[in-house]
């Protein structure tokens, strides 16, 4: 297990990353107005299940409630919500490393249409490994994973800062650590570890992140571009 915790590109950006800091508010928010709503009752549970993405619903397998939202809409609302602290935290993490970074190399609005695609791509695909699943969906990873996919192949070389085993920091080079991140997701879906985890919504994710960027990025905006990144690091090194 690796958390992203500091990338080593200062905060001099041309353009604020404004989209990533209201993607990591608006989950902030919308984790904490649910932890309001009381527990105790049905509301919340109705709510959560209203918003939240679940596969038995497209084709209407099995259909055990009404649902009073539409599965197109939760496609994308279940990407906001979260099952607890820990959840909401390590993906609001990896998108303060990594988001800055890919909303740079987009531009805001094709930024936040990337992520709101990698979301929808997740789903999908987590659709397609069980159509008939009546668990809902929740959680930013999807689009998290992404990001992930698109930051490795804008900035392959760049170097990161990660907690190894939750509790070691290390330096190493973004091929490294987001390569062993997407090829453990590989590996849980291979051997069907942790049956709570959405792997295949990770996997997802991965796959539409790598298609889109190289479809949305800008003229201009190269690909596993490590000479730029060689480049930064010699800089920071050398003030």
């Amino acid at each position: 297990m690796v958390i992203p915790i500091y990338d080593g590109n200062p905060f001099a950006f041309k353009s604020p990353p404004y989209v990533s800091w209201g993607l990591i508010v608006a989950n902030l928010l919308i984790f904490v107005w649910l932890l309001s709503v009381d527990a105790s009752s049905n509301s919340k549970s109705a709510l959560i299940l209203s918003l939240a993405f679940t596969p038995a619903w497209i084709g209407h397998h099995n259909v055990l409630v009404d649902q009073p939202v539409p599965w197109e809409i939760t496609l994308v609302t279940y990407s906001f919500l979260h099952a607890s602290w820990l959840h909401v935290f390590g993906n609001m993490t990896f998108l303060w490393v990594l988001g800055d970074d890919v909303e740079t190399a987009l531009g805001h609005a094709r930024f936040f249409l990337f992520y709101l695609m990698c979301a929808v791509g997740a789903a999908l695909v987590h659709f397609m490994s069980a159509p008939s699943s009546n668990v809902p969906l929740v959680g930013a990873s999807g689009a998290i994973a992404g990001i992930v996919a698109a930051y490795l192949m804008l900035h392959p070389c760049r170097k990161i800062w990660v907690l190894a085993l939750m509790r070691i920091p290390i330096k190493l080079a973004a091929q490294w650590v987001l390569g062993f991140w997407i090829l453990l997701q590989f590996l849980n879906v291979t051997l069907a570890a942790n049956y709570e985890v959405a792997w295949w919504t990770h996997i997802g994710g991965v796959v539409v992140g790598a298609i889109l960027v190289v479809v949305l990025r800008p003229p201009g905006v190269k690909l596993f571009d490590c000479d730029a990144d060689r480049m930064l690091e010699n800089e920071q090194s050398a003030r």
